[in-house]
């Protein structure tokens, strides 16, 4: 990938600059819309609505709503909505590892019932990160581990997070107490503690790291949001990012309604490709989850257990709760091109609207019927039948499946910057499937990145990249940062028609 943008010319009332120009002074603007109520868009604007820089500046945010309960926000088939998300700061990349500690202190906070890893918000169950292939020689050291950081392995992605985590808890005795070297899977299953169960070939274990009921956690940013009193909620769904000139002025809804705005924050996770042409640069992608309904005496079975993560299959089990047990998969998902109706606001003011197909989320909202394909169900059922091996439970039918979206980039980096062709747009998306965990600080980092400020270790990872026509031609992103498992671009409708097959086979 070529390499990021120049500096951007930021919101102002003055005039605006042309993308060449040097930048100003920041001046904030009027008005602010936010496109997206998950953690990227209400984080965003908890963050500004905080800041006396913009104490006089109108703030909107607007997203789907379900029919069902209208005004409830995130919809329910937002990615930021689910039962749990793992918490970590295992991270090969040492910025996001940073990051990702920095949260972690805040998810940790439980004394008052207002804190957000409070009410069962939070639960610290300890993370086995583990991959497969040949282990690295016993008592090799971390920092001994050499790679080529674009292709990351399941192994390497293990092996460099262990570096990293030991590294953030170099000055903290009890805290690196917490992380053990699991050099075979003799040691792996031991820590697993779910009756002789594991996976991979190497790993360590983080008692560490956790999970977050996701979708309390979620609530509990949306009442942080609302005490403000500073944030106008908008129940509807964005049909298309409206223009004047090179200028983008506001949202269109599907219901005719215009929101005008100085500024646009497009931070609509898997639905930014049906709004903005960002071929090249980032896709939405479906992940396979399955719930299984477990007795009280299965669950007090598997009290002990972390969660399971392996990073060559992607595959993943989070620790039981309200008897319900989590299996996923973390992968490179199915792609759902679409074509769509309303064309998306192109890449620049000079181009034509894309022409393709966009792969855009399919949900149970847009599809009641929707399940998972065959081919997710079955890797579910094989991590079950390896991590968690209870008599009765692989084939036990799940009582729920999910797809949940992605939007992946390339190197699984956020982008989260000024569009570099369209004045009054800032870009924040990209979550590629770890963003949850970023919840009490990404959205102050995303206001330093409107304010001009981004935060140094982050600068070229999450600038909007130049694509080549070469890029563009290989068709769509695929995320290679060491930690998918599954087949490459598989597409949603025929893994389903698979299901369709064998039904009337």
């Amino acid at each position: 990938m070529a390499s990021s943008s120049s500096p951007l010319p930021l919101p102002s009332l003055a005039p605006l600059q042309s993308p060449s120009s040097s930048p100003s002074p920041f001046s904030p603007p009027s008005s602010i819309l936010i496109v997206g109520s998950g953690v990227f868009g209400l984080g965003t604007a908890l963050a500004l609505a905080r800041r006396h820089e913009f104490s006089q500046c109108s703030i909107t945010v607007v997203d789907r709503s379900d029919p069902a309960q209208s005004g409830l926000f995130p919809a329910c088939d937002a990615a930021s909505i689910d039962s749990s998300r793992i918490i970590r700061a295992d991270y090969p990349d040492a910025a996001y590892a940073s990051l990702a500690a920095d949260a972690q202190a805040q998810w940790r906070k439980q004394a008052n019932p207002s804190d957000l890893g409070a009410q069962g918000r939070y639960h610290e169950s300890g993370l086995l990160l583990v991959a497969d292939g040949v282990p690295p020689p016993a008592n090799t050291p971390p920092a001994a581990v050499a790679v080529d950081k674009t292709t990351l392995t399941g192994m390497d992605y293990a092996r460099l997070s262990w570096a990293n985590v030991l590294s953030l808890a170099s000055d903290d005795p009890e805290l690196a107490n917490h992380i053990r070297e699991l050099p075979d899977a003799a040691a792996i299953r031991e820590a697993a503690r779910t009756g002789g169960g594991g996976s991979g070939t190497w790993g360590y274990i983080n008692h560490g790291s956790g999970w977050a009921d996701a979708t309390a956690s979620m609530a509990w940013l949306v009442d942080q949001v609302q005490q403000t009193g500073r944030i106008t909620f908008v129940a509807g769904t964005v049909n298309r990012l409206e223009r004047l000139g090179s200028t983008v002025t506001g949202a269109r809804l599907a219901d005719g309604r215009f929101l005008s705005a100085d500024l646009v924050v497009l931070a609509a996770g898997a639905w930014t490709g049906g709004l903005l042409d960002i071929s090249g640069r980032a896709i939405a992608t479906g992940q396979v989850l399955g719930y299984l309904e477990i007795t009280q005496d299965e669950e007090e079975q598997l009290s002990k257990m972390p969660i399971i993560l392996n990073l060559t299959t992607g595959l993943f089990v989070i620790p039981p709760s309200k008897g319900i047990l989590k299996v996923a998969r973390h992968a490179y998902g199915y792609v759902n091109p679409e074509t769509l109706d309303t064309a998306p606001l192109p890449s620049s003011p000079l181009s034509s609207a894309p022409t393709h197909d966009i792969s855009l989320p399919r949900t149970h909202m847009s599809d009641p019927t929707l399940s998972i394909p065959p081919e997710g169900a079955e890797d579910l059922r094989r991590a079950l039948q390896e991590m968690v091996p209870l008599p009765g439970l692989q084939d036990r039918p799940f009582i729920k499946t999910r797809l949940c979206w992605y939007q992946d980039t390339p190197t699984a980096d956020f982008i989260v910057d000024y569009h570099p062709e369209w004045q009054g747009l800032f870009v924040a998306t990209g979550d590629s499937g770890h963003g949850f965990k970023f919840l009490p600080v990404l959205g102050e980092k995303i206001a330093d990145c409107i304010m001009g400020n981004c935060p140094s270790a982050f600068k070229d990872k999450w600038a909007w990249k130049h694509v080549s026509g070469e890029t563009l031609k290989k068709g769509s992103v695929v995320t290679e940062d060491g930690s998918r498992g599954g087949i490459r671009r598989l597409v949603l409708e025929e893994e389903l028609a698979k299901a369709t097959a064998l039904q009337t086979a």
